[in-house]
């Protein structure tokens, strides 16, 4: 089976990211992450870090696609946030909570995004908008999965611009100019229009939410 799909998205916030709001489009950030959820679920796994943001766009579709989402998606949230997980966390069947680290916000980031990295072999690695935890997470994406292509969708702004000089697809105008997400995606992930969605994937896949330790 084909590998999944891991995104990396969020919208700046303009009091914490100032930088990264004034470039962000924050319609195509939306578009792009609804998007790509609706070309991904019931033929690719999507595996994501929870952001107050951006997991509820994911639910929004995917509760529309008539499929069995837990199968599909992988959530990966870190602890240290517990008060600020949006209440779609509770929908999803598939969450894994991980473990904060010391009190430290990024300890415990670097803790999730390792462990989320090491989730399976990813096919493709997709950038969306966000601040500067979208270039951490495309660093430590392409160390720890040297097979697979890292995206950076630029036409979404925010700090996917920084990986300009760093992404071999700097090249790719679809990346700058397309803003037919879906079209860009079918074309990107080489998944056809027309393929058949499965409602849930092969028996035995887990859909429970899981902690780690």
């Amino acid at each position: 089976m084909t590998g999944p799909v891991f995104l990396s998205a969020s919208i700046p916030d303009p009091r914490r990211s100032p930088e990264y709001a004034k470039t962000a489009d924050t319609v195509a950030i939306t578009s792009a992450v609804s998007a790509l959820v609706h070309v991904l679920l019931g033929r690719r796994h999507l595996v994501w870090g929870g952001h107050p943001a951006i997991t509820p766009m994911i639910w929004a579709v995917a509760e529309d696609l008539g499929i069995n989402y837990g199968d599909w998606v992988t959530l990966y949230q870190s602890n240290f946030f517990a008060e600020e997980f949006p209440e779609e966390n509770e929908k999803f069947k598939n969450v894994i909570y991980v473990d904060s680290v010391d009190n430290s916000r990024d300890k415990s980031l670097v803790r999730m995004r390792e462990e989320m990295l090491a989730h399976d072999r990813f096919q493709t690695g997709i950038f969306i908008g966000g601040m500067e935890g979208i270039v951490d997470e495309f660093e430590l994406f392409r160390s720890m999965q040297p097979q697979a292509n890292a995206i950076p969708i630029f036409s979404t702004g925010g700090a996917v611009l920084d990986l300009t000089n760093r992404s071999d697809r700097n090249a790719n105008s679809d990346l700058w100019d397309e803003m037919d997400y879906v079209k860009l995606f079918n074309n990107l992930l080489e998944i056809s229009a027309s393929e058949n969605r499965e409602p849930s994937r092969e028996p035995g896949v887990t859909t429970a939410t899981h902690i780690k330790s």
